[in-house]
């Protein structure tokens, strides 16, 4: 799937926010400062054509719901993040966020439990 500019991240987060949706109520939902309705619409257009969003024409409108799962994005996301900048090693990601001091022992500890202890 294409990137998404910053634009589309931020009005594909809305989208999984509100569910299905009209641009209307999508606006209303996203933080100040918000863009106007005709950039957002169009940045919904950009979404559908690139494939994370459908929308569905009702009356005049058209209602938008997500074609792609929030959880997927984030591990295509993330898994293009460790590939590009942290030479596909995610223990380089966590070694710059340590030595970057935005986590903790506690945190480290943490993730740790998780790996061995994993949920069911």
């Amino acid at each position: 799937m294409e990137r998404l500019t910053q634009q589309e991240e931020e009005a594909m987060q809305g989208v999984w926010q509100v569910g299905p949706c009209f641009i209307k109520e999508l606006l209303d939902a996203m933080p100040e400062p918000k863009p106007p309705y005709t950039t957002l619409a169009s940045t919904v257009k950009n979404l559908e054509r690139k494939g994370y969003v459908m929308g569905d024409k009702q009356g005049n409108s058209y209602r938008y719901q997500a074609l792609v799962k929030e959880e997927d994005h984030k591990k295509r996301f993330m898994n293009g993040v460790v590939n590009n900048y942290f030479q596909n090693s995610y223990k380089e990601l966590v070694t710059f966020f340590a030595q970057d001091k935005k986590i903790t022992a506690k945190d480290l500890q943490d993730i740790i439990d998780l790996i061995e202890k994993p949920k069911k």
